[in-house]
């Protein structure tokens, strides 16, 4: 049985405390895309983490751990990752990486914050990992795949087409230091011999694992809204969050995704620019922040104080229909527990009118919020484990935003922890 956790809107939702729970019951996890650009928060018996690459399921000594070809592998953090890990006490994960999956290599990550600096005021707001200019590579063909590294012959001829591309933007657009094949050449042949124990034909694992019946976790990156083509374009990251992507990205068939784990969170956050309807400002904005996730709402990569907003069901309802959602996965549901009436989102006014499909950006850019207020319920409710025993004005408001989404809330965190989760 295969299943997905995804994300219904800008990333953040809380997908790594989600993945970490269901673990429990999987036998393998697998990343299918993005990179280290974007973090899962995970807190657990063994204290509380913030993973890049790794899947968030390594923390269980049953499960297998894989880097599936749609990932943007970036080598030595891969490694620190792991070391993190075991230098605090957590056995070592099994790991498995795709020898289909492609290298992020120094100078991506150089050309993307070169990029940051000349758009200056205009940047796409990158977390400068690197993303771009990695994912851009691979559809000009001039990436290197895993496989590749292991033939000298091939890195060199490669190390030298490269340079004659990339350093003409070097010298002439950005005024850098010009790139060297042999330096190249040296980088790959010191990743081939870190991630060598670790490489196999992940498809073919997976085949034979599907045909085993094991339970098997795809893991997404960030969510629906950051999705290239379905997203806030251009304010989008640069492979496909979308949970049907997970076919792709790790090497299965479609039709073995039998459930689609789609994670909202009860309020609304985001990091980086681009289009974000119910957002909140000043000392609103700063009150929910302060009280939200675990210790506060920044990205788990960068540390940005990440933007708030109330819920937007808009959004969301969108966010779930692409993701092809089974389930919902509401998270954070504690943190509101401060307010005396909720702010909820229920449609985009556009030009005077109103509308509850999501539009493309250009519309978004003039949309403005439509709130309805929900009573609070003023109340810790941490620790409640029985859908019936939460505060009825919570329950009412869970109700609210399923009927709004159209989709069912089968699991919520009210908690941080590994077991603060009710399940419907």
């Amino acid at each position: 049985m295969v299943k997905a956790v995804v994300g219904a809107n800008w990333g953040d939702e809380g997908k790594g405390k989600i993945t970490d729970m269901l673990a429990k019951e999987a036998d393998i996890i697998i990343r299918f895309q993005g990179g280290a650009n974007a973090g899962h928060t995970i807190v657990n018996n063994y204290g509380k983490f913030a993973l890049h690459t790794l899947p968030s399921g390594v923390f269980y000594n049953h499960t297998t751990s894989i880097i599936g070809n749609g990932v943007a592998l970036d080598v030595p953090k891969l490694m620190n990752e792991i070391k993190s890990l075991t230098d605090r006490n957590v056995p070592a994960p099994k790991i498995l990486i795709s020898d289909r999956a492609q290298i992020v290599m120094s100078y991506h990550i150089l050309f993307d914050q070169y990029e940051e600096e000349r758009l200056a005021g205009k940047s796409f707001g990158s977390t400068k990992s690197g993303i771009a200019p990695f994912y851009s590579d691979k559809y000009a063909k001039v990436g290197f795949q895993v496989s590749e590294i292991f033939d000298d012959d091939v890195i060199r001829e490669k190390a030298e087409r490269i340079c004659a591309q990339k350093n003409v933007l070097l010298e002439h657009l950005y005024h850098k230091p010009l790139l060297v094949p042999e330096d190249i050449v040296k980088e790959l042949q010191g990743y081939r011999d870190m991630i060598a124990p670790y490489v196999c034909d992940v498809s073919a694992y997976l085949w034979n694992a599907i045909k085993e019946g094991k339970n098997i976790l795809l893991e997404g990156q960030l969510g629906t809204l950051k999705d290239p083509d379905h997203g806030i374009y251009p304010m989008v990251t640069s492979s496909s969050t979308l949970a049907a992507y997970g076919a792709i990205g790790a090497g299965i068939p479609p039709y073995e995704i039998k459930q689609v784990v789609t994670v909202c969170k009860a309020y609304s956050s985001a990091v980086g620019a681009g289009e974000f309807v119910s957002e909140i400002f000043g000392d609103e904005a700063d009150e929910l922040r302060k009280r939200g996730g675990d210790g506060g709402e920044f990205g788990a990569t960068t540390g940005r104080p990440r933007r708030m907003g109330w819920f937007d069901c808009v959004a969301s309802k969108y966010g779930c229909r692409l993701q092809g959602t089974t389930d919902v996965a509401f998270t954070v549901l504690d943190v509101l527990g401060y307010l005396d009436e909720i702010p909820v989102c229920v449609g985009y006014d556009i030009d005077g009118k109103v509308t509850t499909d999501f539009p493309t950006t250009t519309m978004l850019k003039k949309a403005k919020p439509v709130y309805e207020k929900l009573p609070g319920w003023k109340c810790d409710i941490r620790g409640i484990r029985k859908y019936e025993d939460l505060p009825e004005n919570c329950r009412k408001y869970i109700e609210f935003v399923e009927e709004h989404i159209g989709f069912p809330i089968t699991m919520v965190s009210n908690g941080p922890g590994r077991d603060d989760i009710i399940y419907r």
